[in-house]
């Protein structure tokens, strides 16, 4: 049982420095929270991009895409390993819902994170913002 508070408390401060920088609006110690193998799931892609560089600039580039942004509700699993952060934000003129997954190593290390929006405007509105963002990035990682 004490290992598992222990996974619990490591995650549990994962998160909670997380929420602090997304509430700074600055992530520049983001890779500190990364696994190297961390990979990033887009609402947008089929693929997922895999390593820490890539989900750090995904992550950076989308908080200043998004505006009005702010997290709603919480929901863990039992483990404390996986989590799901329900958020609202707007890109432009379209607003939009959606959830972050993120599932974390036993060292409280990011490991996947993974986005869904909607509805489909808000989607194609951040879809939109961020291929003109990381268009260069993006190409060179889908190789």
């Amino acid at each position: 049982m004490s290992t598992d508070l222990h996974l619990q408390s490591q995650a549990a401060a994962t998160l909670q420095r997380w929420h602090q920088f997304v509430a700074a609006r600055d992530l520049s110690a983001l890779p500190e929270l990364l696994h190297p193998h961390a990979v990033f799931r887009s609402p947008m892609a089929h693929k997922p991009y895999p390593g820490a560089q890539a989900v750090n600039l995904i992550l950076n580039t989308v908080l200043k895409v998004f505006e009005d942004f702010a997290y709603h509700r919480e929901l863990a699993s039992a483990d404390g390993l996986n989590v799901v952060l329900e958020f609202s934000a707007r890109v432009g003129e379209r607003e939009l819902k959606g959830i972050d997954m993120i599932r974390f190593d036993e060292a409280g290390k990011i490991v996947e994170f993974e986005v869904m929006v909607r509805p489909m405007s808000g989607l194609q509105a951040l879809g939109v913002e961020m291929a003109q963002r990381l268009a260069p990035f993006l190409a060179a990682a889908k190789g």
